[in-house]
């Protein structure tokens, strides 16, 4: 299953809150996101059904390690693009939500290339 763009943003929402939070809720992933909780019900259900979330008995969520390992790489990438927008000069906050925006369509290759970067 390939996650669609608003599938990767919930991946790496679960990710971002679970280094925050001992456990991760469908309401903590809604209050972060802005979206309302029937919103966020159907998202986790379509992740759970592709394998990429599990939620436990008292609704805690938990990426699988497919969930883990395409949360990840959305995070470096959204990491390595907003540390690239902060260098050039964009002011913080513009440049988290760009990096947010330039995360999904951006190529792996432009992507090493920025990682090279900004790593020096």
């Amino acid at each position: 299953m390939k996650l669609m763009e608003s599938g990767q943003m919930y991946l790496e929402t679960i990710y971002v809150l679970s280094k925050e939070k001992t456990s991760v809720h469908s309401i903590d992933v809604s209050e972060h996101m802005g979206y309302s909780k029937p919103s966020v019900s159907r998202a986790i259900g379509i992740l759970k059904n592709g394998g990429y979330v599990e939620m436990a008995e008292d609704g805690a969520l938990t990426l699988t390690e497919a969930g883990l390992t395409a949360a990840e790489k959305i995070y470096e990438r959204h990491t390595i693009l907003t540390e690239f927008l902060l260098r050039i000069g964009v002011d913080r906050k513009t440049a988290a939500e760009d990096a947010c925006k330039m995360e999904h369509v951006i190529s792996d290759d432009s992507l090493a290339a920025l990682k090279r970067f900004v790593e020096t």
